[in-house]
């Protein structure tokens, strides 16, 4: 199928040889709207064909052109596969020096190609590939904001703009140099605002409409914590996952984020039989995850199943430590010491979930299992059950620092969630004045925490305090993900 619209592509590129840029035109017609609709629900084969049809009946039409960049992209987003990089990476120059061809006077034309170029950074941050990945970034980050000075009407820069505006706004202080001597300026909260904006004015038939929507979505949930208002929607009639895999995704992800095991087990079962389900193996690693944190011993089952069909590097390291401790959950040590040994050369340490998984086999040592299970039932949403088991032990049956700190921390969460709040202020500052110092990430995330609960209730103050104490703990676990949520806090905060 692929190489079937490559070869409709290079019949494109002849026409392009003797076509006047006048000749081009940008038509999201009938068929434009189908083959988006299927690449967006993750029916790339049928999005495919459309652009195939689209192409034959109006040549000179570039629209479809930019469409086709979401098989790739969407493809290599989720499955992450360096073979399937080299043979698709053409694709990008070939499809940005056909959208050059269209007239500059048309606003779609700057719009396209600063799409592709962002496309293609995001591939790049999932590869590895950082350096590159910053130079695409910067290309579309240019290219939108000319189109919006030359077109300040046209709607749909917001999209594009909303989302690098954010992503600017996190950057951490030591690097803002660089974004300002590329000219690139960042706010959290104006760029999701331009997001929302855009989502309020267009509707589902409508181009960038469906990416709109899944980008405000993690934007708002991760960079806004609005997570129960992000939860509401994912569970409204306005997000249907019904035969669209790409929802599907968002919602499975988001929940085993949002410790709702239950909820990323229903989501996916209900998708399973789609035909397209077993071309993204990612499905059988959020499946294991919600398995595991429910402390269901089928879940080794499914980490197997995503570790024989996915060819990426992202997680993998994370699938066999999450593996090993279902088997150590089992008692079988044997599997788990094996698995352990697997987390060392498979894979790569580019995410932070890998990092720690990486930090966890060098040390070699089992976790205690109460704090094990007692972690596991918090990451599930299973706080009762997480309070009850960490109520069976306390703070001075713990020798080690790693354990204490561990355990003030889980008994934290369990307190926050439950609606304890003072309980879990206590707790969270317990951890920070022991681990402040320490590699492990409890303290940081302590004082994350100790943020999120500030400013939820108003005190911005505080909160802008303990942001920027989480942000002043280095070289700890999930430093990554951590950081940005903070900068994000602090953004939100202090930039209007």
């Amino acid at each position: 199928m692929r190489y079937k619209l490559l070869f409709v592509f290079c019949l494109l590129f002849s026409i392009a040889g003797t076509a006047l840029a006048d000749d081009y035109i940008f038509d999201y017609n009938a068929n434009c709207n189908k083959a988006y609709q299927y690449y967006m629900s993750l029916h790339t084969a049928e999005g495919n064909a459309m652009v195939r049809r689209e192409i034959i009946q109006h040549p000179y039409n570039l629209m479809p052109t930019y469409l086709a960049d979401y098989d790739d992209c969407l493809l290599l987003l989720l499955n992450c596969d360096r073979r399937e990089y080299e043979q698709r990476k053409s694709h990008m120059d070939a499809r940005l020096q056909l959208l050059e061809q269209g007239d500059e006077n048309s606003p779609w034309q700057r719009l396209c190609r600063a799409g592709i170029y962002l496309h293609w950074a995001l591939v790049h941050v999932r590869l590895g590939d950082n350096f590159k990945a910053a130079t695409l970034f910067r290309k579309s980050y240019l290219l939108i904001k000319e189109n919006n000075e030359k077109f300040p009407s046209f709607e749909y820069n917001k999209v594009f703009l909303g989302l690098e505006e954010t992503v600017v706004g996190t950057i951490p202080d030591n690097y803002k140099w660089i974004a300002s001597m590329f000219g690139m300026k960042g706010n959290v909260r104006k760029g999701v605002e331009k997001l929302e904006d855009f989502i309020n004015k267009h509707n589902s038939d409508e181009p960038l409409q469906q990416e709109a929507i899944i980008l405000h979505t993690y934007l708002k949930f991760y960079l806004l914590s609005q997570q129960p208002v992000v939860w509401n929607f994912l569970n409204s009639s306005q997000f249907p996952t019904n035969n669209n895999l790409l929802f599907t995704f968002v919602k499975a992800n988001i929940a085993v984020n949002y410790r709702k095991a239950d909820a990323t087990i229903q989501t996916l079962k209900e998708e399973e039989g789609n035909s397209e389900y077993d071309k993204f193996p990612i499905f059988q690693y959020e499946m294991a995850s919600a398995l595991l944190y429910k402390q269901d011993p089928t879940s080794i089952t499914y980490f197997k199943k995503f570790l024989n069909a996915y060819k990426g590097k992202l997680f993998v390291k994370d699938a066999w430590q999450k593996m090993g401790l279902a088997y150590y959950l089992e008692h079988d040590l044997t599997q788990a010491n094996y698995c352990m040994a697997q987390i060392i050369n498979r894979g790569n340490a580019q995410v932070d979930a890998d990092k720690q998984a990486m930090r966890f086999a060098e040390k070699g040592k089992w976790p205690n299992i109460t704090l094990l299970q007692a972690r596991l039932y918090l990451d599930g949403g299973y706080y009762k059950q997480a309070l009850d088991k960490l109520n069976t032990v306390n703070e001075h049956s713990f020798s080690n620092i790693s354990d204490k700190l561990e355990y003030c921390f889980r008994l934290g969460r369990a307190c926050d969630e439950l609606g304890s709040e003072g309980k879990a202020l206590q707790y969270y500052q317990q951890t920070i004045n022991m681990g402040r110092d320490h590699t492990d990430y409890y303290a940081a995330r302590a004082a994350l925490q100790m943020a999120f609960i500030y400013e939820h209730s108003g005190r911005q103050k505080e909160a802008l305090e303990r942001y920027r104490e989480c942000l002043s703990m280095h070289n700890h676990d999930f430093q990554s993900s951590i950081d940005q949520q903070a900068k994000a806090g602090v953004n939100r905060l202090t930039v209007k």
